[in-house]
């Protein structure tokens, strides 16, 4: 079990995020910054917001940040955030977003898990269908030389999806920041580069 009022759980309350999960995209974006001023990002899995008010900040008001979550998301205050709600296998839902972006995002990020049932295989499989159809989304709206960043979990897919990765991007780094729960089996991989289909 672990401690939900932890070290990161106080500093993201005094920050003004909504999760303690803000700190793990942070960290992922050391030592090299996943964003530039006036980027499009797309976060999929957005709700509470702590990944979208990183973002924010990171590309500033020339930038936007759309989020997407069944769940709905109460308003952020940031201006340059859109907020969609909707599930991530819908292809109206992917439409609506990329003309949010004007068409292409710079980076799509993704900490989304599974509802968990305590079934390993069960688990394992829909945490990798997850990742799939995030992997989709960034095919479909990455511009040429985007980045992605997905929450994956160890399991027998996870080097299939890397062999993935790396024929689709020029570079690919797992990393599990700080911030992430000691026993999760969570990793993050940031791949950085697309390569556009010829």
């Amino acid at each position: 079990m672990y401690k939900r009022k932890d070290g990161f759980y106080v500093r993201a309350k005094a920050a003004g995020y909504r999760s303690r999960a803000a700190f793990k995209l942070v960290q992922l974006a050391q030592p090299t910054p996943l964003f530039r001023r006036g980027d499009r990002v797309i976060d999929l899995g957005a709700w509470p917001g702590g990944w979208l008010q990183v973002a924010a900040r990171a590309v500033g008001p020339t930038g936007r940040v759309v989020g997407v979550d069944l769940q709905p998301l109460d308003p952020l205050p940031e201006r340059n955030v859109l907020l969609v709600h909707g599930d991530i296998s819908d292809p109206t839902v992917q439409e609506h977003v990329a003309r949010l972006c004007d068409g292409k995002a710079d980076v799509v990020l993704s900490d989304l898990s599974p509802k968990l049932s305590g079934i390993k295989a069960r688990d394992e499989a829909q945490a990798q269908d997850l990742a799939d159809r995030v992997l989709a989304w960034a095919s479909a709206l990455l511009r040429a030389d985007g980045t992605l960043v997905v929450k994956l979990f160890m399991s027998e897919d996870l080097q299939r999806y890397l062999h993935v990765l790396r024929e689709r991007f020029r570079r690919v780094r797992t990393t599990r920041p700080e911030a992430t729960r000691k026993g999760s089996a969570e990793i993050y991989a940031v791949a950085t580069g697309f390569l556009t289909p010829d």
